[in-house]
């Protein structure tokens, strides 16, 4: 679907349908009032109604906030697209406003149909955006053109990760996950390192090749980096790519197994915010490492009991082999910081359902030492559409994963406070000179719906890269 920006007013613009969006009180003066109430719209929040003799759909909204506006257009666009129409306009709501419409149009449009033997195409192709607001005030064009380009990279890097997350793990194995980088390297212009087994060996990665030595499928380990001339700043970007997880011997239920394709929904992440960095040229220097393992059961299956040796020399007890994650990040987390001094450290990792009891299933749990950088990501996360919510480390939960025979221990000793005891596990492969750098964020339940909500389809939602995208953006641009 094409999304473009038309410098002329609404109504000399060419199209089949004409989108609007209407509060309670502007219904009163609708020129098309009495057809809209006979069909019994009242212009409440999202509530649709297409007049298609007056090729008119309006759509009720609480207020012209970003927020709204982005999941009224995501509801409109889906609504748009089960009919035959082949293009739609609309007007601006306001500057601010505009990134939103974009966002609510790309990402509300995405479907994934890789797997459907007869995809039914939409025939809406074409959305058009005047440069004029509703109540007939020009916007700057070349403001809104600027808007327009920056924000369908980062949309369109949103939906290049719900692609790769929704890809089934007999497609997207270690191997594949090496393969979709190093396309993306080729086609962005980044540098790309692949460790397989002998490598991860050489580099004492023991706690990774634990996880994934069960597998047909064996690991790999991925940076891809993006090396501007003169970039200000230089950040590490680390991701959970857990192609498909088992459990291990720890055994999931079987209806724990099913989505298990998304627990490689950091990666992804990670890989999407690197191409809307790089295809934004901006003047930041990335490096996204990336852990890809297959978790499976075995004759030769890590086992509970087993102690394992991180990369950076401490020892772990494993009494979980369903919390493979975390050992798989702190080999990453170690082997990211001994190759690049960063001036920040981010990971993302669908690491804990304990997230979601404790947040909900649309929230990314964010985890740190350095409150005011927590607290720049909430910020961040609000003004792009992603909720965020923080969730604080103490010192007692920070025993609960003291183990008597290794230095750490890879689950807690009690059933509480599962999400912060994890981030606190891999606190232990954080060094010191990172420990006010770094923050972990749990998007267990934010990465994957498997109900519509917002902006998102059923499947991969890419959480995370447009709250980073926008925390760089505030912060480093």
């Amino acid at each position: 679907m094409t999304v473009r920006l038309a410098n002329q007013p609404l109504d000399l613009i060419e199209a089949d349908l004409r989108l609007e969006f209407l509060t309670q009180p502007q219904l009163e003066n609708h020129p098309h009032r009495a057809l809209l109430e006979q069909a019994g719209f009242k212009a409440e929040a999202e509530q649709l109604c297409t007049l298609h003799e007056r090729r008119v759909m309006v759509c009720g909204i609480a207020d012209t906030s970003s927020e709204t506006l982005r999941s009224a257009m995501a509801s409109a666009v889906k609504t748009a697209m089960g009919y035959n129409y082949a293009s739609l306009k609309l007007a601006q709501y306001g500057e601010e406003a505009f990134s939103a419409l974009i966002e609510g149009t790309v990402l509300g449009s995405y479907r994934f149909d890789a797997y459907k033997s007869d995809p039914k195409p939409s025939a809406l192709a074409e959305v058009v955006f005047s440069n004029v607001n509703s109540d007939g005030s020009a916007l700057d064009a070349d403001a809104l053109e600027k808007t327009l380009r920056d924000t369908l990279i980062i949309a369109e890097a949103t939906n290049f990760v719900r692609d790769l997350v929704n890809q089934t793990p007999y497609d997207m194995t270690p191997q594949g996950m090496a393969v979709a980088a190093e396309t993306l390297a080729k086609n962005n212009g980044l540098e790309c390192t692949i460790l397989d087994p002998n490598g991860l060996e050489d580099e004492k990665m023991f706690a990774m090749l634990s996880v994934g030595r069960a597998s047909v499928n064996p690991p790999r380990l991925i940076h891809l980096a993006y090396k501007p001339k003169n970039p200000k700043k230089k950040i590490t970007l680390v991701g959970k790519g857990l192609t498909y997880d088992s459990g291990g011997l720890s055994l999931k239920a079987a209806t724990s197994m099913v989505t298990m394709k998304m627990d490689k929904a950091g990666a992804c992440a990670v890989m999407g915010m690197i191409k809307a960095i790089s295809e934004l040229g901006l003047e930041i220097e990335v490096h996204g490492f990336i852990g890809a393992v297959e978790n499976m059961i075995g004759g030769n299956a890590y086992k509970p009991d087993d102690v394992l040796r991180a990369k950076n020399g401490k020892t772990i007890e494993v009494r979980n082999t369903d919390a493979e994650g975390r050992l798989v990040l702190a080999d990453v987390l170690g082997y990211a910081q001994a190759n690049v001094n960063a001036d920040y450290l981010f990971d993302y990792a669908t690491l804990t359902g304990a997230c979601m009891v404790a947040l909900g299933p649309y929230t990314t749990g964010v985890m740190g030492h350095n409150e005011e950088l927590k607290r720049s990501f909430v910020d961040a996360g609000s003004a792009a559409g992603e909720y965020c919510g923080i969730l604080p480390f103490n010192r007692h939960l920070k025993k609960l994963i003291k183990s008597d025979i290794a230095d750490v221990c890879n689950v807690s000793s009690k059933p509480y406070g599962g999400a912060i005891t994890a981030a606190l596990f891999l606190d232990h492969f954080i060094d010191e000179n990172m420990k006010d750098k770094w923050v972990h964020f749990d998007i267990a339940g934010s990465a994957y719906t498997e109900s519509a909500w917002d902006v998102h389809t059923y499947g991969g939602t890419g959480a995370g890269v447009r709250m980073t995208l926008q925390w760089v953006l505030n912060n480093l641009a």
